[in-house]
């Protein structure tokens, strides 16, 4: 993933009103990200907990959603349905974003479950212990980065697109 700024980030959101683009809360510490190992660049709003907010490179240009939580919890451990971890060290949710345009205003909305603090980047890239003698780690993380980015991918198409 390619660099952002604080202009980058709020210019890039498309299921949000300009009210909203304006008064996001970008966080400061963007110049000590390594954007090498990110896939998307995501982070809770402090002052409603229940606001996250993502931005993903899509078609070579930054792409945010601003996602609400659900305020229910799941009734069992959900799987994230970005990186697909079943040895989750964190928490998952189910997540909700507007469609951009006019579907958007007419109130559609698309849900998946997510890791709570967008840790699916970290998670790929974690090396696991081999399952049998012989087993390419590196090879199965990097199908994970890979998958991690479809999943990423077709949601910001979905949103984005409505397709």
């Amino acid at each position: 993933m390619f660099a952002l700024t604080d202009k980058t980030i709020r210019a890039s959101f498309i299921n949000v009103s300009l009210r909203e683009r304006n008064s996001l809360v970008v966080p400061a510490d963007l110049a000590e990200v390594d954007w090498s190992a990110r896939d998307y660049y995501g982070w809770r709003d402090p002052k409603t907990p229940l606001l996250g907010f993502i931005v993903a490179e899509l078609d070579g240009a930054a792409v945010g959603l601003q996602l609400r939580q659900a305020e229910q919890p799941t009734r069992s451990r959900p799987q994230c349905s970005w990186c697909c971890d079943v040895t989750l060290p964190n928490d998952v949710v189910l997540f909700s974003a507007r469609r951009a345009g006019k579907a958007g205003r007419a109130g559609d909305t698309v849900g998946t479950l997510l890791c709570a603090r967008f840790e699916c980047s970290r998670n790929v890239r974690r090396l696991d212990p081999p399952p049998y003698l012989g087993f390419d780690a590196a090879a199965a993380r990097d199908r994970r980065i890979d998958v991690l980015r479809t999943h990423v991918d077709g949601f910001f198409r979905d949103l984005r697109d409505g397709v």
